[in-house]
């Protein structure tokens, strides 16, 4: 199993919400997920990030990949995924 954590959308028509899920990588966008890991609303100003950084940090080092959206908001959030999986900058 190929663990990616990435974003699920949700919200209504033109008013986007984000989770940030860990979910296979072959499951659909907003489709089966294995959990949450945080939100992320880009409506608001400056865009609301939460996170779970407990959560977060154990899915990278189980290997679990982030995908370069969320990589971003990560980072925005002050988390860098390539510290906390141990695999340098």
């Amino acid at each position: 199993m190929a663990a990616r954590i990435r974003l699920s959308r949700f919200g209504t028509k033109k008013k986007p919400f984000y989770r940030l899920v860990v979910a296979e990588s072959s499951s659909p966008r907003d489709g089966k997920f294995i959990e949450i890991v945080g939100t992320y609303d880009p409506r608001k100003d400056p865009a609301e990030i939460k996170l779970e950084g407990e959560k977060i940090s154990e899915w990278l080092k189980k290997g679990a990949q982030p995908t370069i959206a969320v990589k971003s908001i990560l980072r925005k959030g002050g988390i860098d995924p390539g510290l906390l999986a141990g695999r340098g900058v």
